[in-house]
């Protein structure tokens, strides 16, 4: 085998297929994935998985271009994964149809089961230490959204019903500042120190985001678990899409700590942060994007509802900007604008600096506070 004629990227797919065959990761692959479907065929789920694994890397900007490169090469690419012959680029597409959850899930087992420890221990995985010198594993949770543009067809009452290929993976749904008719929106879950992704989970639209954390929080939990920790140990950091009370109860639930903005601000009107506001700042910080200068204040822990638990809330404040201009983060109340940020952490361990420190992605690559 000539390495060096192989398209694009080869070489990683060499060092890919050999680390995963002699882990025997391939070999699990090969027997616990399994998928009911209709015209089978003589392809198993590990040709098409051999072929989606070589397109990742292979720094191919579409399917279309991987084949195209691939083509020459196929029965050698393929005997890399101890398999005979290449599908073809439509037995991919039928079979991506049919990808069923239970198949999905299967193979996220699998790849948890042999990758979240690959290479890793207890003491390498990384991790921050508080101000009581306890540990914390700090995960990042984040949704984001891509917005995909739609070609104008003609409708017209002599011509079919017009059929897009992205109605199966994209809807209308909230764009933010991105351009497009139809959205999908991915969430994903990052280990910070090691900068491992532990998860990735997709949906139509806006998605479910309440449903894909719930597999974000199962993964947190299934990775402690394979370096023997328990839950609390975990430090998970989300934007302001989970400040809503009922979604940091579910986060609360899982036993990890957190920290996210809130999305609402009637925290502002209860009486026990008016008074605090009344009194000068816990301390100040200086924003790293704007120089300004930002107040915060310790709001103490307050119930985030009926029957739902406490939360440790932080208020940051910071001189509005001139009459007319808009505000993009946080709510303006005269010449102020607030922002409200909630925590699990406890005071004596973590102070207001810490956490939003931690809140905007600094310090969870350093070892100690």
């Amino acid at each position: 085998m000539t390495v060096s004629r192989f398209p694009h990227g080869s070489r990683d797919q060499v060092i890919l297929t050999q680390h995963l065959a002699m882990n025997e990761h391939l070999e699990a692959f090969a027997h616990q994935l399994r998928l009911v479907r209709g015209r089978f065929g003589s392809y198993e789920p590990i040709d098409f998985l051999a072929l989606l694994l070589g397109y990742a890397i292979s720094g191919e900007r579409t399917l279309s271009d991987f084949f195209e490169r691939l083509q020459p090469f196929g029965t050698t690419f393929v005997t890399l994964f101890g398999r005979k012959n290449l599908p073809h680029r439509s037995s991919l597409s039928r079979f991506l149809a049919d990808v069923d959850r239970p198949c999905l899930q299967s193979f996220r087992t699998i790849f948890e089961q042999y990758a979240f420890a690959d290479g890793w221990t207890s003491q390498t995985i990384g991790g921050i230490w508080d101000r009581q010198g306890g540990r914390h594993i700090v995960f990042d949770v984040d949704a984001t959204r891509q917005a995909a543009r739609q070609r104008a067809l003609p409708c017209t009452p002599e011509l079919p019903p017009a059929q897009r290929r992205l109605d199966a993976v994209c809807a209308p749904g909230y764009k933010g500042r991105k351009r497009g008719e139809v959205v999908r929106t991915r969430t994903t879950t990052l280990q910070m120190h090691t900068r491992q992704w532990i998860g990735t989970y997709a949906g139509r639209g806006n998605g479910d985001y309440r449903g894909e954390l719930a597999l974000a929080l199962q993964s947190i939990t299934t990775y402690l678990a394979h370096f023997a920790l328990t839950a609390e140990v975990a430090l998970v950091r989300l934007d302001g899409q989970y400040g809503d009370a009922s979604v940091i109860a579910q986060i609360m639930n899982a036993g990890v700590h957190l920290v996210t903005r809130g999305r609402g601000y009637q925290c502002l009107e209860h009486p026990q942060i008016q008074q605090v506001l009344q009194h000068p700042p816990t301390t100040n910080v200086m924003s790293m994007s704007t120089s300004t200068v930002v107040e915060l204040f310790e709001g103490g822990w307050l119930p985030l509802g009926e029957n739902l638990p406490q939360a440790r809330i932080l208020v940051a404040r910071h001189r509005a900007p001139p009459t007319g201009k808009p505000v993009t983060v946080g709510k303006r109340v005269g010449e102020w604008v607030y922002e409200l940020f909630i925590t699990t952490l406890p005071a004596d361990r973590f102070l207001l600096e810490d956490v939003l420190d931690l809140y905007h992605g600094r310090g969870a690559d350093r070892g100690r506070y």
